[in-house]
């Protein structure tokens, strides 16, 4: 009668090169596809609530046309076409990218790293051009005044263009300085005081016969903010709350507050992402320059950081998109 031996025999995932690996794929590789499949549920989940927001206050929701319309030492009204060009040059970046993993293949190293650094630079030009502009949405561009019931008016000319506050109002100066942990209470701090009172803005509004008052309403079908007759606008200023500069959490001189929240959380989480993926590409990029992957005999590693930044890049897609053109 002869005795059955069990064998207890473990096999690593990189036994081998082809056979038991899904799809063919490394672990290191599967990895990052489950990173980026359940980093793509989170993003889903932040822009589908972005949407429901924006479809349930429809009718108020900023006009993007009219938020993002700067672009840097230029002075004017150039509607998206800052925003335009950070989108064309992250994805020059994922082009670069592209480059740089089929370098690697041909075992190129002097490729690989101009490439890595192509992407590197593309990547800094963009996450430095998405804090100017957070610096501009923060700071604000013409002022605005927020209503008893947190609505928002602005004022525009006879041609309906957005006129800032300074361009028409006088300050008559403020005895009252803005409270600071130095100057008032011990770790209490407050926004900063506004450059002019309802009062003063009310009063040069009476003085320019040439102005208008523009409301949050929508007309959705010429996709224009509401313009109010002169009597009107002024019983809007009747019950003006303050003067509001720029946007936060709390106020928001473009509109809608829940506007501000979701582009602050959104490009901001998105901003975190490729930030991230500038350090990954530095740290890969080095790696190429003193031989790492030259004596590995393999540039895997340059493949698993583009499908992060490829993944990355695709996502402003989807932002860009659905909170800049939609």
């Amino acid at each position: 009668m002869e005795a059955t031996v069990a064998t207890n025999e473990h096999h690593s995932w990189a036994d081998d090169k082809s056979e038991g690996k899904p799809l063919g794929a490394s672990y290191g590789k599967m990895m990052m596809w489950f990173f980026i499949v359940s980093d793509a549920l989170t993003f889903s989940a932040f822009i589908i609530a972005y949407g429901l927001m924006r479809f349930k206050f429809i009718d108020a929701w900023p006009i993007a046309d009219q938020v993002f319309t700067h672009v840097p030492f230029v002075h004017g009204d150039f509607p998206m076409i800052y925003v335009a060009l950070m989108t064309f040059v992250l994805i020059a970046s994922s082009v670069t990218m592209v480059l740089a993993v089929d370098a690697g293949h041909q075992m190129k190293k002097n490729k690989v790293a101009w490439y890595m650094l192509a992407t590197i630079i593309g990547g800094m030009i963009f996450v430095g051009s998405q804090a100017w502009e957070w610096k501009t949405f923060i700071n604000g561009s013409y002022g605005a005044i927020q209503m008893n019931d947190g609505k928002i008016i602005q004022f525009v000319n006879e041609a309906g263009h957005q006129v800032a506050l300074e361009s028409f109002v006088t300050s008559h100066g403020s005895e009252r300085a803005q409270h600071t942990r130095n100057t008032g209470l011990w770790f209490v701090t407050e926004a900063a005081i506004p450059e002019f009172t309802v009062a003063e803005v009310t009063e040069a509004f009476k003085k320019h016969p040439e102005l208008s008052i523009r409301t949050e309403k929508t007309d959705l079908a010429n996709k224009t903010k509401q313009i109010l007759p002169r009597d009107a606008g002024l019983r809007y200023l009747a019950e003006a709350k303050a003067v509001v500069n720029g946007a936060n959490l709390k106020a928001n001189e473009y509109g809608k507050t829940l506007f501000a929240d979701f582009f602050f959380f959104i490009t901001g989480f998105h901003g975190f992402h490729v930030f991230s993926g500038i350090v990954f590409n530095i740290i890969i990029f080095f790696n190429v320059i003193v031989g790492t992957y030259e004596k590995r005999k393999s540039y895997e590693m340059v493949e698993k950081v583009g499908l992060y930044w490829h993944f990355v890049d695709l996502v402003w897609v989807f932002v860009f998109t659905f909170f800049y053109l939609v």
